[in-house]
This record gives structure tokens, C-alpha cells and sequence, in this order.
């Protein structure tokens, strides 16, 4: 019996951690890194406030614990993406569209987690953020080197430089709105990639297909 309070007490636990993750993504999403405050979130996650700081002792905390946990979403989608490819261009090339669907569905929580200016403390979480998204890719550019479908080339070099592509493309200052254009803008911004990794016919060898956007294409 004890045993099986302690279950239960977990899972309760567990799921009110979530519920705060939740909300903190939600008033990301809407607000920015500046809209995480622990009472607005304790009140959209509907408990107390004083609930929210035994989890959390601060907004630093929060704001790390919301990070991880995108970082953690995002790392699963590039590499379920990956996995379906038949080939590891393919799978490249799949995790590159699925990232830029993904920033294009909320480009507010994308900007919020990846671009948005916040103070030193925060920008340090974020990097790690980066990092990690970075730190995928260039496997996947290495994965493709490695079966001569790429030229040699500094791998986390080509990863940054990806990145930073792909999040200034579709949220920075001069990115365009995508206004109904976002599986063109995600078309556009694959081969740009590629032919900068070195595929010059990225289109004509099928690698970049005229398909909607997949329905699980959300918050980054």
C-alpha cells in the first residue's frame, strides 16, 4: 500500500511539473521569455503560486526547465524526421524541413527561444538551446559526408552556419511574414541549405518534394 501512494504521489507530481511547462510555453508563445513570470504562470496552470516555487525557486529555473524541454521536443522531431528517410541526405534534408515547419507554425515561442533579446543570464540557457540543436545537425551533415553524399567539411562549422540560416530565414528582423506562404518559405529555405552544404540539385533529385507540411509541424 504505501508503495502504491508513492505512484500515485509521483504521478500527481509529474503532471503538475507539466502543467507548469505548459503554461510557461504558452505565455512564451504569446509573450516572450518576459511574459515567463511565476504568477501569471502559476495562475494559467491553476494552482497556487506558492506551488509553482517548490518547483521552480525562480524565473531563471523556470525559464531552464521550459528550454530543456523544447530542446528535448525539438531533438525528438529532427530525429524521428531522420529516421524515416531512406538515406542520410534524405534524412538531412527531412530534419531540415521539419525544423523549419516546425519554427514557421510559432514563430513567436521560436523567436522567444532562440533570438529574442534577454538578459545575460538567460542568453546563456538559450545557448545551450542552440547548442543542441547545432549539435544534431552537424550529425546528420557528418551522416552524409560520411556516405559520400557531401563534400568534406567542418561539420559543426556547416551546423552553426545551418542554423543560424534557418532561424534567421524565417524569424529574424528581415525574414518575410509567411502569411499562408510558410511550405514555400520551408521549400525555399531547405534548398538554400543544401545547396550551401554542397547539393546543388537538391529539387531535381527529389530530395525537396512539393508535400503539405506534416500536421505535428508545431511549437518548437
Amino acid at each position: 500500500m504505501p508503495y502504491r501512494r508513492t505512484e500515485n504521489v509521483a504521478r500527481r507530481l509529474a503532471a503538475r511539473h507539466a502543467a507548469i511547462i505548459e503554461a510557461a510555453r504558452r505565455a512564451a508563445s504569446e509573450g516572450g521569455m518576459a511574459a515567463v513570470q511565476i504568477a501569471p504562470v502559476a495562475r494559467n496552470a491553476g494552482i497556487a503560486a506558492g506551488t509553482v516555487y517548490r518547483y521552480f525557486p525562480g524565473k531563471t529555473d523556470l525559464v531552464a526547465a521550459l528550454l530543456a524541454e523544447m530542446s528535448e521536443r525539438e531533438i525528438a522531431a529532427l530525429r524521428a524526421a531522420a529516421a524515416a528517410a531512406p538515406g542520410p541526405l534524405s534524412a538531412l534534408c527531412r530534419a531540415i524541413m521539419t525544423f523549419a515547419a516546425r519554427v514557421l507554425r510559432q514563430r513567436r515561442l521560436a523567436f522567444a527561444a532562440t533570438a529574442e533579446p534577454v538578459d545575460a543570464e538567460l542568453d546563456g540557457l538559450r545557448l545551450s538551446f542552440r547548442q543542441a540543436l547545432a549539435t544534431e545537425f552537424a550529425s546528420l551533415i557528418a551522416a552524409a559526408i560520411a556516405g559520400k553524399h557531401l563534400p568534406e567539411q567542418d561539420t559543426a562549422l556547416a551546423a552553426a552556419a545551418l542554423l543560424g540560416l534557418l532561424v534567421e530565414g524565417s524569424i529574424g528582423p528581415l525574414a518575410p511574414q509567411p502569411a499562408g506562404r510558410e511550405h514555400e518559405m520551408v521549400q525555399s529555405l531547405t534548398l538554400l541549405a543544401l545547396r550551401a552544404l554542397g547539393v546543388a540539385d537538391a529539387r531535381a533529385r527529389g530530395l525537396v518534394i512539393q508535400t503539405a507540411l506534416p500536421a505535428d509541424a508545431a511549437a518548437p
